[in-house]
């Protein structure tokens, strides 16, 4: 087994920001102009946008901030909602960019968030881009019971975490989850994901974060935080999305996407739910043309 590691183009430093009193890891990728924010999905990390920001062409200033409860940043003893996170984004944008609109890509979890928040705070977003994430299911009212008991019974446990005995075992797991990811960037993703535990390493985020939702998710209500965006909006799917049941699958993206007065979606081939490690050439150069256009 090899143990080669992915070198990084463009170096990335970090530091910690005061976010509504918890500290929150931001990773800089120092370079010209206002700063382009990416936002990591669920479970992951700001490091997961390397093979992203070394394949741009531009030297422009990066800046991706670990949620709370992932990578670097504080972990919140109560627990997480959906809210704190906007309430972050709020505040970080803030911080970053007080004077002027920003431009903000955000993946799965990431770009659920900052499409709503371009809806909630209009003048804080000059352009965004979703890659891959498109809000999660509606819930329906009748599963509120079932969900909050769920909930209810997993605050009484302490959530378990998976370890592993080392950084390459973590690599292979990567590497099961996503048949295009080759072993130099899922080491480089496990050397820099692995938090030590015991006597070997685990993911670094929280484990309270696999507890259920007790809140639903109510489509119409995120619906009407898109139509109140007034930022041009890229939503980037891939194309593993539609091959199980295509039609269903684009109606769905498409009947979403129309409630964007400024949107427009795409796709990118032979990609999968992390378009940003399986084609970060061609989704770099997407969004270079969008965020300049």
């Amino acid at each position: 087994m090899t143990n080669e590691t992915y070198v990084p183009r463009r170096i990335s430093r970090t530091r910690h920001l005061d976010v509504r009193g918890l500290p929150i890891q931001l990773r800089e990728w120092d370079g010209d102009g206002p700063p382009l924010l990416l936002l990591h999905g669920f479970l992951d990390a700001s490091i997961t946008f390397q093979f992203l920001v070394d394949a741009m062409t531009q030297n422009r200033r990066v800046v991706a901030p670990d949620w709370r409860g992932h990578g670097g940043s504080a972990w919140p003893p109560q627990g997480y909602w959906l809210h704190d996170y906007l309430a972050d984004l709020d505040t970080i944008v803030d911080a970053l960019s007080p004077d002027r609109p920003v431009d903000i890509v955000g993946h799965s979890l990431g770009g659920n968030l900052v499409t709503i928040f371009a809806g909630i705070r209009p003048q804080r977003v000059r352009r965004l881009a979703s890659i891959d994430g498109f809000a999660m299911r509606d819930t329906p009212a009748q599963s509120a019971p079932e969900r909050i008991g769920k909930w209810l019974d997993s605050l009484k446990d302490t959530p378990k975490e998976r370890v592993y005995a080392s950084v390459n075992e973590m690599a292979d797991r990567l590497l099961a989850a996503n048949r295009r990811l080759i072993r130099d960037k899922a080491h480089f993703l496990a050397q820099n994901l692995a938090r030590p535990v015991g006597s070997g390493v685990a993911f670094a985020f929280d484990p309270k974060h696999r507890r259920p939702f007790p809140t639903l998710h109510r489509l119409d209500e995120w619906a009407a935080c898109w139509e109140k965006v007034e930022a041009q909006t890229l939503w980037i799917a891939a194309s593993d999305r539609f091959e199980k049941t295509p039609q269903e699958s684009r109606d769905n993206f498409d009947g979403r996407l129309k409630h964007l007065r400024h949107g427009r979606g795409t796709e990118i081939p032979n990609t999968g739910h992390n378009i940003h490690h399986d084609a970060p050439q061609a989704l770099a150069r997407l969004l270079e043309e969008f965020l300049d256009g």
